[in-house]
């Protein structure tokens, strides 16, 4: 990368030093209003693209891509992008392991900077907690100790939720374990992001945490 950073652009904003984000969505179209300009803007400056997406909406996930002028088949030829189904990242063998998950994001950011790209933005959806299997309860841990890796990283990972799906206490807890949230389109510095060891320390004195879809 040269050594003069360029800006990144996020929700009507300009990113600084966090690069751990939860975006908090109620529609797919606000979603994508809000993601598909960053995401361009890093295919053009040839930047690695990594997505993780519900299985189900593959194809609806490449068709909004190529609505804003990606070539998702080339792009995916030439390695630029990469767009993976849960099962190919949290939901490996059929179940959530934080520690393999976490391996799995060093591994994709370390590649990244491998294969010569000046950064890596992943975009992912973390619906997949809300799936009636094993180790999906480690979900807000995995997200606290996630800065513990992205801290020594510039590359941006974005995490998406939708907010109909989730429960107040389960928005609040994953807010909790971000530096930066976008909520109604905009990024902003989160004021209640919590450090991750002394998240972790209210976690573990609570006990198990269980994600479950709103009733």
């Amino acid at each position: 990368m040269n050594s003069v950073e360029r800006p990144i652009h996020l929700a009507a904003s300009t990113l600084n030093k966090h690069r751990h984000i939860c975006a908090l969505f109620y529609t797919p179209d606000e979603k994508y209003r809000v993601l598909l300009p960053f995401i361009r803007e890093g295919i053009e400056r040839g930047e690695k693209a990594f997505h993780v997406v519900d299985p189900k909406l593959l194809d609806d996930h490449r068709d909004r891509l190529q609505s804003a002028g990606i070539d998702t088949e080339a792009e995916e030829r030439d390695g630029l992008l990469e767009v993976h189904p849960w099962q190919n990242a949290y939901l490996q063998e059929g179940f959530f392991d934080q520690n393999r998950m976490l391996a799995l994001v060093e591994k994709v950011l370390r590649a990244g900077t491998d294969q010569g790209f000046p950064m890596t933005r992943v975009v992912a959806g973390a619906e997949w907690a809300l799936e009636a299997l094993p180790g999906v309860n480690d979900l807000v841990e995995y997200e606290t100790r996630l800065n513990h890796i992205l801290s020594r990283y510039k590359d941006v990972v974005v995490c998406t939720y939708d907010c109909r799906k989730f429960n107040a206490g389960q928005v609040m807890d994953i807010v909790r374990t971000h530096p930066m949230v976008i909520i109604g389109g905009l990024l902003q510095e989160n004021p209640f992001f919590v450090p991750p060891d002394e998240f972790l320390v209210q976690l573990r004195e609570r006990g198990a945490y269980r994600a479950r879809a709103a009733s």
